[in-house]
Parts: C-alpha cells; sequence; structure tokens
C-alpha cells in the first residue's frame, strides 16, 4: 500500500508520559473511540507535521504511523518499556562524560 503525505496532528496525554495520539489533521478526532479519549485524559496539541513514509520519526516507522491513521482513523504512541528508557539514559549519560572529559584534555584556546 503506497501512503501519499498526510498532514498529521500530534496529541500527548497528561495521565500517561510519553503516550501520543497522531491523527489525520484534516479528519480530526471524530475517528478516535471515546473510550480511548477519556482514559488518554486531557490531550494537548503538541505538533503538525507533514507526514511520509521517508519521514524519520524518533520511536515509530512513518509507515507504520500512516497506515494505522489509514485504517483505524488514529496512531496510538505507547511508552517505550522502562528498560529502554533505562538505556537511553545510560547511553546519554555516557556521551556527555565523553564530552566532559575530551573538554578537560584540550588546552586554553583551543
Amino acid at each position: 500500500m503506497e501512503f501519499l503525505m498526510k498532514l498529521v496532528e500530534v496529541f500527548k496525554s497528561n495521565k500517561i508520559e510519553e503516550m501520543y495520539l497522531y491523527i489525520d489533521k484534516k479528519k480530526g478526532l471524530n475517528l478516535v473511540p471515546k473510550e480511548l479519549l477519556a482514559s488518554f485524559g486531557q490531550i494537548q496539541s503538541v505538533m503538525v507535521v507533514p507526514l511520509d513514509k521517508k519521514r524519520s520519526l524518533a520511536r515509530v516507522d512513518a509507515c507504520i504511523v500512516l497506515k494505522s491513521i489509514e485504517e483505524n482513523g488514529y496512531f496510538l504512541q505507547v511508552p517505550p518499556p522502562t528498560e529502554a528508557l533505562v538505556e537511553t539514559q545510560i547511553i546519554a549519560m555516557i556521551k556527555a562524560e565523553s564530552k566532559l572529559t575530551k573538554g578537560q584534555h584540550q588546552q586554553p584556546g583551543q
């Protein structure tokens, strides 16, 4: 199935951190089940983005998002498992420490 570019609006949940709802901007929230919206809590729009299959997203493949929006009217991105968050934090700490160490070994004025 080939997807063209869609204008996608992304909402975040106020109840569950790192939970996001992607919808077709033109169709709005009408196709999202009321139960999902209720469990999502108060939603806040965080961005509107033109999305096609070539676009890179942080945690999910754009084709999956587009397919879900086409078939279901929305895509729900759930938070990653705790282990993945811890791994991401450790990698960020290692990079920061490496950068700090590299900076300490440079001569002033370099």
